[in-house]
């Protein structure tokens, strides 16, 4: 079994499997019907926030549930492109998915916070917990990336194959 694996990207890539399919389906019941997927579980406190203190006209409100939901599908497009740089080793040995899931963590943070303070507004505690419980998990990861160093590349392992040759000399296949 590997052995290489940071807990920053066994962390996120735990949350990945967790906001992929979830926010997809909410992103996705926004784009079917947006007024109704608006007002669905997910969504519902930044909908009756939305009704309650902005007094928007239906077409900006369909408009504002097509932009959460883009800003939903951009957190899963950042959490995909983390899972993929996260199955080659080259690029977690090193921590290269990381800026992937940075974003992913601060774009996830930012719709989760947002939602949060709409929902304590209008008293919606169901979601106020959902909310409240993605956030702690978003920022849970962002914390382990803040504090775990970086990666450092493991001594007696160099990729050089040409052994010292300057980039003037050339090697042929007799030439030892």
């Amino acid at each position: 079994m590997s052995t290489n694996w940071r807990i920053s990207s066994f962390n996120g890539a735990l949350l990945a499997c967790y906001f992929i399919p979830t926010w997809i389906d909410a992103a996705y019941r926004i784009v079917v019907s947006p007024i109704h997927g608006f007002y669905e579980r997910p969504n519902v406190a930044v909908a009756l926030f939305v009704s309650d203190h902005l007094q928007l006209a239906g077409m900006t409100t369909v408009r504002l549930a097509w932009l959460l939901a883009l800003g939903k599908l951009s957190l899963v497009a950042f959490f995909v492109a983390f899972l993929f740089l996260l199955t080659r080793a080259s690029s977690r040995n090193t921590g290269a998915a990381g800026e992937a899931l940075a974003m992913a963590l601060a774009i996830g943070s930012v719709i989760s916070f947002a939602s949060m303070m709409m929902a304590s507004s209008v008293g919606e505690m169901a979601a106020l917990r959902l909310h409240v419980s993605e956030l702690l998990m978003l920022l849970g990861t962002a914390i382990v990336m803040l504090f775990e160093r970086p990666a450092v590349p493991q001594a007696g392992t160099t990729h050089c194959r040409f052994n010292g040759l300057s980039l003037q000399e050339s090697q042929l296949l007799n030439n030892h």
